[in-house]
């Protein structure tokens, strides 16, 4: 069964006539070619394809993009602005904490709601909320020091919590 909705996508608006069983991921990547959110394990236990859904971190192979009609959806395209990375995109640069890069984008998104949600995480909360994204390159020390460096600036004006 197909279904119209409508999504805002990294403050863009999309119409869209979608298979009722198409997920989040499946609409970004295929429907909108957004190719940065990743695909992983397709069960959400990587973090590969964390988005923001109305501000929370969500794996958006587990959502049914349906489910979501009128929701705000924030992929790892929507967090630069005017040519420059994200704070945390450059924190992860600085402190080495990309290696293949395949996580990386699920990282930033799922650090980005932490930062929503506590603007000055500890390395606890920081740990704990990385916990459901899976890297097996750097093994999360370089990642976890480049969030707390960079957790001061990491929200532009007006997403601070």
């Amino acid at each position: 069964m197909k279904k119209l909705i409508t999504l805002s996508i990294n403050q863009e608006w999309h119409e869209l006539y979608i298979d009722t069983r198409r997920s989040i991921l499946d609409v970004v990547r295929n429907e909108l070619g957004l190719m940065g959110t990743h695909r992983g394990c397709d069960t959400g236990n990587c973090g590969a394809c964390t988005v923001l859904v109305n501000d929370v971190a969500m794996n958006s192979c587990l959502l049914l993009a349906a489910d979501y009609h009128g929701a705000s959806v924030i992929t790892v395209e929507g967090v630069a602005g005017n040519g420059m990375m994200h704070p945390i995109q450059r924190a992860l640069v600085d402190c080495g904490g990309i290696q293949c890069g395949y996580c990386t984008p699920g990282m930033v998104m799922n650090v980005i709601g932490l930062l929503l949600d506590e603007s000055h995480p500890s390395e606890e909360a920081v740990r704990r909320r990385l916990s459901g994204n899976l890297c097996r390159c750097t093994g999360y020390v370089k990642i976890v020091d480049a969030v707390l460096a960079a957790a001061g600036d990491a929200l532009p004006p007006g997403m601070q919590p």
